[in-house]
């Protein structure tokens, strides 16, 4: 299978480009610079240069390829409502070209599990918590998917806990660790008992590339490996190894410690993998969030170098 990869050199994609040439495919690669164009070239794929903005680019993409993984978005939370119509273009593109072109075309998009509804425990068949603007603009790229399902595409859409971990600066890891480091204390909210789902972008690789093998038209998927592990346990994790203090800082002063990632710290997101493991018989293997902490210090040090 040739497929074709949306943020294809970022921190989940890299990993995703791996897995799928592993497993005997092909990959075409979006990349919008030269260094991108050689980190495809390195791992053995191919490339395309452009952006996600650039409609007419994926559509080529898209007709030349027998499937598509979309993981690219424009991280613009100054216009969030903005990155969210231009990832929904994006799809609206790609899906329609895979539609035309016939035969057995798998889209499979990204989601969240952060636009699930706060303090319960989210499945792959709950929607988007509507009452939250940022979770209903983005949770909205997922009917646009799906909707190719009807015209003999077999889409899907994959969402990706915000604590996806490994060695690399994304996700809410890489910014907890970094506020941790600017700010010479661990922090947790309270009494630290919000919790993050959690997964490796390693097993998230591989749910991909079984999401475009064999998902059902119209399925969602959760790259979720841990359901939800306390703030106060990933700060104490921190702040032993970085042998710095470990705090609790009270709810009205989130904001002045951690700055733009108060949502983050605050955030109670909890979701469950059940039906994707039982669905795609994914079974996730890489190290838990806690045991990853000292890799993802090592590499946000050593950038910081």
């Amino acid at each position: 299978m040739r497929v074709f990869v949306t943020g294809s050199t970022g921190f989940v994609g890299s990993a995703v480009v791996k897995e799928l040439l592993s497993a005997g495919h092909k990959v075409l690669g979006l990349t919008r610079s030269d260094e991108g164009v050689k980190q495809l070239k390195s791992q053995g794929a191919e490339s395309l240069y452009g952006t996600i903005e650039d409609l007419e680019v994926l559509k080529k993409g898209a007709s030349e390829c027998d499937a598509v993984i979309h993981l690219a978005f424009v991280h613009n939370f100054v216009d969030f409502a903005g990155s969210c119509a231009t990832d929904r273009a994006a799809i609206t593109a790609m899906g329609s070209v895979l539609a035309a072109a016939g035969g057995d075309r798998a889209l499979v998009i990204t989601s969240g599990t952060m636009m699930l509804a706060r303090g319960k425990l989210g499945d792959e068949d709950d929607g988007a918590d509507m009452t939250n603007p940022m979770s209903a603009a983005r949770g909205a790229s997922e009917p646009v998917c799906l909707d190719f399902a009807k015209q003999g595409v077999r889409a899907s859409v994959v969402r990706l806990p915000p604590t996806t971990h490994g060695p690399g600066v994304s996700g809410f890891m890489g910014m907890f660790v970094t506020v941790a480091l600017q700010k010479g204390v661990s922090a947790y909210v309270g009494e630290g008992q919000n919790r993050w789902c959690a997964g490796h972008r390693d097993d998230a690789a591989k749910l991909y590339r079984l999401a475009v093998e064999k998902a059902k038209p119209g399925s969602i998927f959760h790259a979720v490996a841990e359901e939800g592990v306390p703030l106060k346990d990933i700060a104490t994790e921190v702040g032993n190894r970085l042998n710095i203090p470990v705090v609790s800082i009270p709810p009205e002063k989130v904001g002045d410690h951690f700055g733009w990632f108060h949502f983050g710290a605050t955030a109670d997101n909890t979701a469950s993998s059940a039906k994707t493991r039982e669905r795609l018989g994914w079974t996730p293997t890489g190290v838990t969030v806690i045991e990853d902490v000292p890799g993802i210090i090592d590499f946000i040090k050593s950038k910081a170098a």
